[in-house]
């Protein structure tokens, strides 16, 4: 099975630079907060910068402040049992009424013995979704953040 590769598009009404920063540049404060339940911390121990696993190490591939751009790969944890590689590049895109949409492309190359489902590919989706909506009720709740 050759290598998996998903876009999305989330709109949001939070403006693109007050997403990206709360998204991306902060957080590791912004998430766990967003998310108390399912995300007890995040750490940045490499680069510059929700899941169903217990611990995923990120490294940051990309980062672009002006154009609200970032790129990154798990390279531990998470689901590097079933996946030879996990990348996801995200683009936060603002929109003529102030909003943003979040651009994400989602690229999985299973390992060679692997099968992925189509449902496990929704849920994924789904999970990305419900984490990018709970910092925007964060945001939206908290103005001042």
């Amino acid at each position: 099975m050759g290598a998996i590769t998903y876009d999305m598009e989330i709109p949001s009404s939070i403006s693109a630079d007050k997403m990206f920063k709360a998204f991306v540049l902060d957080g590791d404060t912004t998430i766990p907060k967003a998310l108390p339940h399912a995300i007890t911390s995040v750490q940045t121990l490499e680069g510059d910068g929700g899941s169903v696993h217990k611990s995923v190490k990120h490294r940051i591939d990309g980062l672009d402040k002006e154009n609200f751009t970032y790129s990154y790969s798990i390279i531990k944890g998470g689901a590097l049992d079933v996946f030879e590689s996990i990348s996801y590049h995200i683009k936060i895109v603002a929109t003529p009424d102030g909003g943003c949409i979040c651009k994400n492309r989602s690229i999985y190359t299973p390992k060679c013995d692997a099968q992925v489902s189509e449902e496990e590919i929704k849920a994924g989706k789904e999970r990305a979704s419900g984490i990018f909506k709970k910092v925007e009720a964060y945001l939206l709740a908290n103005p001042d953040c």
